[in-house]
């Protein structure tokens, strides 16, 4: 189930550049800033900021398939640089789902995440159907 008013989008650049550490901690790129990932969204810089100084780092939610019923981390960190969305975050083993994903990661069978955004600002170029 998606959570109300967001639109999936898949940054499939997460793994590539994750940090899996003993106790759960993930880090990585959530979204790259300029690149086409797989829903062809191509991502600004700055489309993030808003929304980071409004909301603490808990108040996002780490969700397993953008379902609030089913939280499987928390976020440590999330912030802006210059090459995108920098996540750091933990799974929680004590929760099934996320000691699953865990593994999943763990062993590469998972090559990315998805994020849930609102777009503020954006258009869909007619030629390459890139949003």
């Amino acid at each position: 189930m998606l959570a109300p008013n967001l639109e999936p989008t898949v940054a499939s650049v997460f793994a590539a550049r994750t940090i899996i550490e003993p106790d759960g901690t993930v880090e990585g790129y959530a979204s790259l800033f300029g690149e086409i990932d797989q829903a062809r969204d191509m991502v600004m810089a700055g489309a993030f900021a808003a929304t980071l100084r409004q909301r603490t780092v808990r108040r996002i939610p780490m969700l397993f398939q953008h379902d609030p019923a089913e939280p499987v981390g928390v976020w440590l960190e999330l912030r802006e640089d210059s090459k995108g969305l920098y996540a750091r975050g933990r799974l929680i083993p004590e929760v099934a789902r996320g000691r699953e994903l865990l593994s999943l990661l763990r062993a590469g069978a998972i090559d990315g995440l998805s994020i849930g955004f609102r777009t503020v600002r954006g258009r869909i170029d007619p030629k390459t159907r890139v949003r």
